[in-house]
């Protein structure tokens, strides 16, 4: 039976669910291409029937690899009132930057 690591961090406000060797998009990073980046906010760690749940963080570390940066899909914002003649249209392309986890460090 292969005991499966996993961790949840948080990051830009928002909280995921990673593994080793999975790639995320998370809000964008200030970092270059290639470089490491360490994610501290870890919430639990999971290896297999061990569980290290977090008040609110535990003491691991994520290791992660920045593969780039990036835009998402846009969005259209369109405000309308009738009978005003009042019509609004912006577009939104959240940037992101794209990490592939290498090691998830419990310690």
């Amino acid at each position: 039976m292969d005991k499966m690591i996993y961790a949840i961090v948080e990051t830009g406000g928002k909280q995921y669910k990673v593994s080793p060797g999975q790639i995320i998009e998370v809000e964008q990073l200030p970092e270059e291409e290639g470089s490491i980046v360490e994610l501290d906010r870890v919430l639990l760690v999971a290896d297999g029937d061990k569980f290290h749940i977090g008040r609110p963080v535990v003491g691991a570390k994520v290791k992660a690899t920045v593969l780039g940066q990036g835009k998402g899909e846009k969005v259209t914002v369109f405000k309308y009132k009738p009978k005003v003649c009042y019509r609004r249209k912006k577009g939104h392309r959240q940037p992101y930057t794209k990490l592939v986890i290498d090691e998830i460090a419990v310690g």
